[in-house]
């Protein structure tokens, strides 16, 4: 054939590429959000409620992700797609509901709010529970994403003002996991007692810490300072766990 004809419909197609070929990996639009609405760690949610427009549009971008386009990208870009969509999909249920005083206040007995079928994803609607549990832990293997998801609740890791990004995912997720075991609230060495005190989440999720470095101690080691490093794998170190504070990581309360 004309090559003029190979030429014209290489034009044609790329003109006629569907959006989702140029997705943003920066994710630019949520990094608006976190930048406006979020602060050490605190979501201004009356305020994110009022002006919703930025949060809609970056969630209608990821839903437009076809599922095969998704499958050509990187680990780190696919994870950090996921673990922005549970995040900014949380912040989109807290306001879908609010005022209230905890994420826990959603949906009833039966289905809280990791039940509620929100998340618009390759097509379909899924829950918060499906995501976590069945993409992200389960696809991935990767348990610092338990430093990274963020339920709304003061008692989780810091939800960041930026979002995950490919290129610098690992280092965000070691920060993540740094911030969240320097919260002597919630994680601590008590040196007198061996008693190494940790958050819940050690313990809701200790199969995938375990499965990773052998040990939950063995796994948060490294995120502590280098002398409780040594202490914590030298010493006979009991675990208990802390208090898991539910209400809603929203400023002033």
């Amino acid at each position: 054939m004309d090559k003029k004809w190979f030429v014209a419909m290489g034009v044609f197609l790329t003109a006629a590429a569907p959006a989702f070929a140029a997705f943003d990996q920066g994710h630019a639009l949520y990094a608006r959000v976190l930048q406006r609405f979020v602060k050490d760690a605190r979501v201004d949610y009356a305020a994110l409620k009022a002006d919703p427009k930025d949060l809609d549009q970056y969630l209608d971008q990821l839903a437009a992700v076809p599922e095969g386009e998704f499958q050509t990208w990187t680990k780190d870009q696919r994870l950090a797609y996921l673990l922005n969509l549970y995040n900014a999909q949380t912040l989109r249920l807290i306001i879908d509901h609010y005022p209230l005083k905890s994420i826990k206040d959603i949906g009833n007995f039966l289905k809280g709010p990791w039940d509620q079928p929100v998340v618009r994803l390759f097509g379909k609607t899924i829950t918060l529970a499906d995501l976590e549990h069945k993409i992200i832990r389960k696809q991935y293997g990767e348990p610092r994403v338990h430093f990274a998801m963020v339920c709304a609740a003061k008692g989780c890791p810091p939800l960041r003002n930026e979002p995950f990004v490919a290129d610098r995912l690992s280092a965000q997720l070691d920060e993540q996991g740094r911030t969240f075991m320097a919260d002597t609230k919630k994680n601590r060495m008590d040196v007198a007692d061996n008693v190494l005190r940790l958050s819940p989440i050690f313990d809701w999720f200790k199969v995938d810490f375990i499965g990773k470095a052998g040990s939950v101690q063995a796994f948060v080691a490294p995120f502590f300072p280098k002398e409780s490093f040594r202490k914590m794998l030298s010493d006979d170190y009991k675990i208990q766990y802390t208090d898991y504070d539910w209400s809603l990581n929203e400023p002033g309360k």
